[in-house]
């Protein structure tokens, strides 16, 4: 997610790391969707949900739209339906003849709006998107203290949010680690999101041709998550959460939700369906805020905990390119580091290999080739270290896949140091 002051354009949202990164740099700056493009019913549900007031208009033909807060005099007239083509001038198809000319105004009034969600409402026409909200009732201080903070902290629980969504379209799983972020992280290049207000309110934006089934996931998470909660506060039980798996609970989400609302007295998450595209299959019709507050807290890092001990471990077998190798003595066994090419869906494992099998590692690095190894990838430490670790056999690849292998060899000559000894570990 990346900064800006309030009233710009919502920006691409980025890796999950923080920084953007992908994503259209021109964003910030897209053009106005055509007037023919655009919808009279949808531009009208739009300005409903962002606290615009329908003040009259002629009824059937055009309504009079005005800005919330106070009255400053700015309001938009928004036909009621397109033209007719094949007969604009007909009084009873109930189109305005203009109605193009007022969209298209409508539309510049918008560009220059000041009011709050005026450009939400033109990214929303100009890419059909989901949108998650995230409100926090945040204890007032002493003006300008504690803002930054307190916004960073909400821009961190979202982010965090979202990725544990993510995570749950690729795998159903209490906890994820390392496994699907490079998809989850790709997943979350297309979405949006608008200027923080001080802390208390952030909004994304969810394409619906791309992250749909994100915003679906979510939503049926946090409701999952709600459920649980309030299954556990009752009765004491925890069963809940082991079935909430399956809506997209993890322990990503239930971190996300501790970020959220730690600090606060209390948090908000709403999930609202793109007009343009309605509700999807899978969603349900209502889009009511989620809510939590610090006495769930306790719940959830149970719940957190649960799921990360419950996590089985996986029986994998990798391919992947040696990165490092290590050992205390120059005979025995050693750490190895590999790059996963495939086999599991994480970047990177680190492994301890016999003395033979070690053997075998460095002299398929030093030839250029993968190699493939089986054994378990374990929960503890993220799924990033595989043990029982053997059977290592190297791997054939194309020719031209070999040669950057070993130009990457060449380009890194301190491995050789590293594979023939040294202290440490991978």
């Amino acid at each position: 997610m990346t900064h800006h002051p309030r009233h710009e354009p919502p920006q691409p949202a980025g890796r999950a790391g923080g920084h953007s990164a992908g994503g259209d740099p021109s964003a910030g700056r897209r053009p106005l969707p055509e007037p023919a493009d655009v919808d009279p019913a949808v531009l009208g549900a739009l300005l409903l949900r962002h606290g615009w007031r329908r003040r009259g208009g002629a009824p059937g033909r055009y309504g009079r739209w005005t800005p919330p807060g106070p009255d400053t005099g700015t309001s938009l007239l928004v036909p009621e339906n397109p033209e007719n083509p094949e007969n604009p001038e007909n009084p009873e198809n109930g189109a305005f003849p203009d109605s193009e000319d007022l969209l298209g105004e409508a539309l510049q009034a918008l560009a220059r709006s000041t009011a709050p969600g005026a450009r939400e409402v033109l990214l929303s026409l100009a890419v059909p998107s989901d949108e998650v909200r995230w409100w926090r009732d945040v204890p007032g201080g002493q003006a300008g203290v504690t803002a930054w903070t307190v916004e960073e902290q909400l821009r961190t629980a979202a982010r965090r949010m979202l990725l544990a969504g993510a995570l749950a379209t690729r795998a159903r799983a209490g906890y994820h680690g390392a496994r699907h972020r490079r998809a989850a992280a790709a997943l979350l290049e297309t979405v949006l999101v608008a200027a923080a207000d001080g802390g208390a309110h952030l909004a994304a934006f969810l394409p619906v041709g791309t992250a749909r089934p994100l915003a679906v996931r979510l939503h049926q998470a946090l409701h999952a998550a709600r459920e649980a909660v309030d299954y556990r506060r009752a009765t004491g039980g925890m069963d809940a959460f082991d079935a909430a798996v399956e809506a997209g609970v993890s322990r990503e989400l239930t971190e996300a939700l501790i970020a959220l609302v730690r600090g606060t007295e209390g948090a908000r998450v709403g999930i609202a369906w793109a007009p343009a595209a309605g509700v999807p299959d899978d969603g349900a019709a209502s889009t009511e805020p989620v809510e939590f507050s610090p006495g769930d807290l306790p719940v959830l890092r149970e719940a957190g905990t649960r799921y990360l001990s419950a996590e089985p471990s996986v029986p994998v077998r990798i391919t992947g390119t040696v990165v490092r190798m290590r050992r205390s003595q120059p005979r025995g066994e050693g750490s190895v580091r590999l790059h996963v090419i495939a086999g599991a869906d994480v970047p990177h494992v680190r492994l301890t290999l016999g003395e033979e099998d070690y053997r075998v590692a460095g002299h398929a690095h030093l030839v250029g080739l993968p190699v493939r190894v089986h054994g378990r990838l374990e929960s503890r430490g993220g799924f990033r270290r595989l043990t029982a670790a053997g059977g290592v056999v190297p791997v054939q690849v194309e020719e031209a896949e070999r040669d950057r292998l070993l130009k990457e060899l060449q380009e890194n000559l301190d491995f050789f140091e590293e594979a023939c000894g040294g202290d440490g570990t991978a």
